[in-house]
């Protein structure tokens, strides 16, 4: 059984979607995957079609880049669903010169009100250097007040470094 909430964190290219499709699949319940990524270039459209070509029949994909308000509000609770990711989703909102604040809000009130389990991965990007430039700096405060207002949000938070899953808060079933 999946908690109401849980939250997957990493760095690029750690297997933390994996882990998730694998984990919200151990429910046995057919899964919404709830895509924020924009396919805007060939690197992004070949990482894409690799996430892709790992759902079957048990997923019915949702792409919603900008408002997840709507989807997660009109889910069936017996229907989990995967966000991948948060990551995109805040790119997303900075990139059109939402107020990232209030973006934020609106997304952990949808998940408090999500009907159904639900499952959002993200980026861990304080891990590395101070960003060089402005924009990349701003960026990395937000997804790192983004991440932990997800956390707090979630029963259950895993980070996933190799491929392998360490439990920061709650526990594995």
């Amino acid at each position: 059984m999946l908690p109401n909430g849980t939250f997957i964190l990493g760095g690029a290219a750690s297997g933390k979607s994996e882990w998730a499709e694998n984990y919200i699949l151990g429910s046995r319940l057919r899964v919404i995957y709830l895509a924020t990524g924009r396919v805007e270039d060939d690197e992004t459209f070949s990482k894409v079609e690799i996430h892709k070509s790992r759902r079957d029949a048990r997923w019915v994909t949702i792409e919603e880049p900008m408002d997840l308000t709507a989807p997660l509000a009109n889910l069936d609770p017996n229907t989990p669903v995967l966000i991948d990711c948060a990551t995109m989703w805040l790119s997303n909102q900075m990139m059109a010169e939402n107020d990232l604040v209030i973006a934020t809000a609106a997304l952990v009130k949808a998940l408090q009100g999500c009907p159904a389990p639900w499952v959002i991965v993200s980026n861990e990007v304080g891990h590395g250097i101070v960003p060089d430039n402005k924009l990349a700096r701003l960026f990395r405060e937000a997804q790192g007040r983004l991440n932990i207002a997800l956390a707090r949000e979630a029963d259950l938070a895993v980070m996933v470094v190799a491929g392998l899953p360490q439990v920061l808060k709650g526990a594995l079933s």
